[in-house]
C-alpha cells in the first residue's frame, strides 16, 4: 500500500489527508504548530475568547467544497448575515459599495466629479494595465481608486500599488463593477438573494450578503477534519517540523523531521506540500536547477499580526468586520468576533475585537512587545470612536509569518519557472494551497487544489492540473494532460 506524507495541517493539507483516508490510503500529516490545526484558518483561544487569524467566511462557488464543509462539520455551521464597512475620512461606507450611500456621504459635487472620473477611465484605452493601480483606475476611475482601494491595499502589501501585479486585483475583485453595485443598491434581492440551484457559480463573492461559519470559529472545522483523519487510520503529528526533503533513487521521498529538538526520518511514496513554495524549492535534495532556486529565493511574503482586544462594548459596533482606509491609522481591518458567532466570547458582557496589522518581521512594529502593541491598538480603536477610554480591559497578540504570498511584478514568471522544474524533476511531489502554490486565495481554492491532487494520487496518473484552479475554486480544463 502506498504511503503519502503531507506537510502542513491547514485547509489544503487536512482536506488531502481526509480524502486519502476515505480512499483507504495510508497518510501522515506533519504540522509544525504544537497546538493548532487549520494554518491561517485556525481559531486561537485566549482566556476563553476565540478569534480568527483574519476573518474566514465559509462561502464557495463550488458546491463540492460546500458539501465537504457540511460533511466534516454537519451540525455546527451557523448562517451569518454579513455587515462589513469601509472607514474613510471619518465616515463609514458599506462594503460592497452602496452607490446611494456614497452620494450621501461625499455630496453632490464630489459625486459628479467621481462619475466624471469613472467615465473618463472607461473611455480611455491605456496601453498597459500591468499593475494594480492601472487596473483599478481603468475599472473604477482615479477618484474611487484613491477613496476605496489605494490606502488599504498599500497597508496590506507594504508597497506602492504600481509595484503590485494586476493579477491580484483581477482575482480579488473579479466580476465586480459599478453597474452591479448600482443594481445591488436598487434591486438587492435580485442581485444577492437566495442562491438558486445551478446558479452558485454565477454568484459574485464580493456581493454575497450571508455566509456560513462554524459556531466556535473556523478552527472548529479543521479540528473536526483532523479528528476524522485519525479516526480513518491516518496520523496527524503536531509540533513536528519538516527540515529536509530528499528524493531517493527509488523515487520515494525521505523527510527529515524535528520534534522538540529530536530528529527523525520517514520515507513516503508521494509527498504533498502546503508549506511556502520558496522554502520547499530551496530545501529539496538533490538540488533543483539554479534557475528554479533563484526564482524561489525571489518569492516574497507579507507577515501579519492580530491584536485581540477584550472590550466592554459601550459603543455601537454592528459589523462583522471593518476595512480601515484612513492612511493616518496603521490598522488595516478590524474583526468583531461576537458578530460572527456569539459563542466566540465566554461572556455576553464583553466582546473581542481583532485589530489586524500587515507588516514585515524585520520591521520595528513587528518587534514591539505585546504590551506595546496592545496599547497601540487600543489608541487606534479609541481614535475610531469604537471604544471609550477604559473600555479595553485586556489583550493579546498573535504573529503570523508569511501570511500572504506577495503578487509583485515578477511573481508569475518565478512561479512558472518553479512549476516547470517541479514537473520535470520531482514526480510524486505535489504542491497545494495558498503558500504551497504561492497564490493568494481563500480556503475553498486551497481545498479544491487538494481535492484534485488526491484524485490524481488515487488514480495513479495526472488527470487534473491543480494549477488550473482559479480564484473561485473552479477548475479550468487544460489543453493537455500528463502522466506520472
Amino acid at each position: 500500500m502506498s504511503k503519502i506524507g503531507v506537510i502542513g495541517a491547514g485547509p489544503a493539507g487536512l482536506t488531502a489527508a481526509y480524502l486519502l483516508c476515505k480512499a483507504n490510503v495510508s497518510v501522515t500529516v506533519w504540522e509544525a504548530d504544537p497546538h493548532y490545526v487549520g494554518g491561517i484558518s485556525r481559531t486561537e483561544i485566549y482566556r476563553g475568547y476565540r478569534f480568527d487569524i483574519g476573518g474566514h467566511r465559509f462561502f464557495s462557488k463550488s458546491q463540492e467544497v460546500e458539501d465537504l464543509w457540511t460533511e466534516i462539520l454537519p451540525y455546527d455551521m451557523l448562517t451569518c448575515e454579513r455587515l462589513s464597512r469601509i472607514f474613510y475620512r471619518g465616515k463609514f461606507y458599506s462594503y460592497p459599495l452602496d452607490i446611494m450611500e456614497i452620494i450621501d456621504n461625499i455630496g453632490r459635487r464630489q459625486t459628479l466629479l467621481t462619475v466624471a472620473s469613472y467615465l473618463k477611465a472607461k473611455l480611455s484605452r491605456p496601453k498597459d494595465i500591468n499593475n494594480l493601480e492601472a487596473w483599478i483606475t481603468h475599472k473604477f476611475g482615479r477618484r474611487l481608486y484613491h477613496m476605496f482601494f489605494k490606502s488599504y491595499t498599500e497597508k496590506v502589501w507594504g508597497k506602492a500599488c504600481t509595484e503590485i501585479s494586476a493579477d491580484w486585483a483581477a482575482q480579488r475583485i473579479r466580476g465586480f463593477s459599478l453597474s452591479k453595485a448600482a443594481r445591488r443598491a436598487l434591486l438587492p434581492a435580485q442581485v444577492a438573494g437566495t442562491i438558486r440551484p445551478g446558479h452558485r457559480g454565477k454568484i459574485i463573492k464580493t456581493l454575497i450578503t450571508s455566509f456560513r461559519y462554524p459556531r466556535l470559529g473556523p478552527g472548529m472545522l479543521w479540528e473536526a477534519a483532523a479528528a476524522k483523519v485519525r479516526a480513518g487510520g491516518g496520523t496527524v503529528q503536531m509540533g513536528t517540523r519538516v527540515v529536509a526533503i530528499e528524493r531517493r533513487p527509488s523515487g520515494r521521498w525521505r523527510v527529515e523531521l524535528d520534534q522538540d529538538g529530536a530528529s527523525s526520518w520517514e520515507e513516503v511514496d508521494q509527498l504533498i506540500s502546503s508549506a511556502p513554495l520558496g522554502w520547499l524549492v530551496q530545501t529539496i535534495q538533490p538540488a533543483l536547477p539554479a534557475e528554479a532556486i533563484e526564482a524561489a529565493s525571489g518569492l516574497q511574503y507579507r507577515d501579519f499580526l492580530t491584536v485581540a482586544l477584550i472590550v466592554k462594548p459601550t459603543k455601537h459596533f454592528p459589523d462583522n468586520w471593518l476595512y480601515i482606509h484612513d492612511p493616518s491609522l496603521r490598522v488595516g481591518r478590524i474583526q468583531n468576533f461576537a458578530n460572527w458567532s456569539p459563542e466566540m466570547v465566554p461572556s455576553p458582557s464583553l466582546v473581542c475585537y481583532g485589530m489586524e496589522y500587515f507588516c514585515d518581521r524585520a520591521s520595528s512594529f513587528w518587534q514591539q512587545s505585546e504590551a506595546e502593541l496592545v496599547q497601540f491598538a487600543t489608541r487606534e480603536l479609541e481614535e475610531l470612536n469604537l471604544v471609550a477610554p477604559g473600555d479595553v480591559v485586556d489583550g493579546t497578540v498573535v504573529r503570523q509569518p508569511k501570511a500572504y504570498p506577495v503578487y509583485d511584478d515578477l511573481y508569475s514568471q518565478r512561479r512558472d519557472i518553479i512549476k516547470n522544474a517541479l514537473g520535470k524533476h520531482c514526480p510524486g511531489l505535489h504542491v497545494v494551497g495558498r503558500n504551497g502554490m504561492h497564490q493568494y486565495n481563500n480556503q475553498d481554492h486551497s481545498m479544491m487544489t487538494a481535492i484534485l491532487t488526491v484524485r490524481n494520487i488515487v488514480a495513479n496518473q495526472i488527470i487534473f492540473d491543480p494549477w488550473q484552479v482559479n480564484q473561485d475554486a473552479e477548475y479550468i480544463e487544460p489543453s493537455t494532460l500528463k502522466s506520472f
